[in-house]
């Protein structure tokens, strides 16, 4: 008897599914504004840093050993951080210089993930081909791979080629 109950009791939630699958878009939904919000803060920590490095290097007793003497600070004390070796150091300090002054990227930056960025970052040749990459990874929510293949292609200069000078727009 308790096993046709069990099996009456599974055939009854099976009824309900939809009900459930209610829950779970509240559950992912939920996820990814929690993911959206911690990838805000990554950026806006990373730019912080960047602004910081770029401002104590420019001062003349600090020159370019300012960012080893940082690297190896993290390196010593805090090994469990990752990204604050040199090389991770000086990408948040071109992220911060490449964008401080750019009024239309800057409300921009934290749409995207720390890595698009690199990407866009290192592959661009000039300020419009970084602008016109990030506001259409933004637009078309473009994966890590698929902001690759774009860039790789050359979708930039093709489309400079075929439109003029319309970037896309992003409300």
């Amino acid at each position: 008897m308790n096993k046709d109950k069990v099996a009456l009791q599974n055939t009854d939630i099976g009824k309900d599914n939809h009900l459930f699958e209610d829950i779970v878009k509240i559950v992912e939904s939920a996820k990814d504004r929690a993911y959206k919000k911690v990838n805000e803060e990554l950026i806006l920590m990373y730019q912080e840093v960047g602004k910081y490095i770029s401002e104590k290097t420019k001062e003349a007793s600090y020159g370019s050993g300012f960012v080893d003497n940082v690297a190896e600070f993290f390196s010593t004390n805090y090994p469990e951080l990752k990204g604050f070796n040199r090389r991770g150091l000086y990408r948040m300090k071109q992220f911060y210089e490449l964008y401080k002054d750019d009024e239309k990227v800057s409300p921009l930056v934290t749409q995207l993930s720390w890595t698009n960025h690199l990407k866009i970052m290192s592959a661009s040749k000039s300020q419009e081909e970084r602008r016109f990459y990030i506001e259409l990874a933004i637009k078309e929510r473009y994966s890590k791979r698929e902001l690759e293949r774009q860039m790789d292609s050359g979708y930039y200069e093709r489309y400079m080629l075929s439109n003029g000078n319309n970037l896309p727009t992003i409300q």
